[in-house]
């Protein structure tokens, strides 16, 4: 029997590509929800659920996750302190991957990123953050621009909140602190996803590069995440964990 997985958003724009790797991977379509529509029902009728949606409904898929026992692939990015600890707290009941991006090659950058991050150390490295989407693109920094400071901030034994985020800089605004990471985004056209990790010293700037150039490579990681969940305990994941990493 194949799994059945259901799409939170299926109308949009991720929606059908998530709709064609399902098929791709011999899954079967459950169902999906469009604005409006009945996301309790999804989730009774599916074995796991996908939600690309946004952070608004984050909290109510994730009680509808862990009241019907269904694993839940989260990539809404945007989300507030009390909306990712809803997230934890129905991931105490069913398996919830939550990622800040489902690509592959985005995980890979974040390990690389605590890496580095460890070896080279605040007071000579700067760590600076930039990343360009689309016109469209409502939040900034992106998910994955975030989710970058904090692998950085793992890296040298912090939280992001602990180290800090410098962005927006504008006018005179002094010299840079040490130790917070910077942060800059730019918006324009129709990019996919673009983000650089600079650290910069004195003597040299090493840095780590990663572009989208096709929407899909979300939606195939978030199946692949799918049919990874679908076999594990409770617990809250990421993609690194998906990837046999973690």
């Amino acid at each position: 029997m194949t799994l059945r997985i259901g799409i939170a958003g299926l109308s949009g724009r991720m929606g059908t590509l998530l709709a064609e790797e399902v098929a791709a991977a011999g899954a079967t379509l459950a169902g999906g929800t469009g604005r409006g529509d009945d996301a309790d029902a999804l989730f009774a009728q599916s074995q796991v659920v996908i939600d690309f949606t946004n952070a608004a409904t984050a909290e109510a898929h994730a009680a509808l996750a862990a009241r019907h026992g269904k694993p839940l692939i989260l990539g809404s990015s945007g989300l507030s302190a009390a909306q990712e600890a809803a997230v934890a707290a129905a991931a105490e009941s069913v398996p919830v991957v939550y990622a800040a991006n489902f690509s592959p090659g985005v995980a890979l950058l974040f390990a690389m990123a605590e890496r580095m991050a460890a070896a080279l150390p605040p007071e000579q490295y700067d760590a600076e953050i930039v990343e360009m989407h689309h016109r469209q693109k409502v939040d900034a920094p992106s998910g994955t621009a975030i989710g970058l400071g904090r692998a950085v901030a793992r890296g040298r034994g912090k939280t992001l909140e602990e180290v800090g985020m410098e962005s927006g800089r504008d006018g005179h605004t002094g010299p840079r602190a040490t130790g917070p990471i910077g942060f800059a985004a730019l918006r324009g056209g129709q990019v996919v996803g673009e983000h650089t990790l600079l650290f910069a010293a004195g003597s040299e700037h090493i840095a780590l590069t990663h572009r989208s150039f096709d929407r899909r490579v979300y939606a195939t990681g978030a199946v692949r995440a799918a049919l990874w969940a679908a076999r594990q305990p409770a617990g809250l994941y990421d993609m690194k964990h998906v990837l046999g990493m973690g």
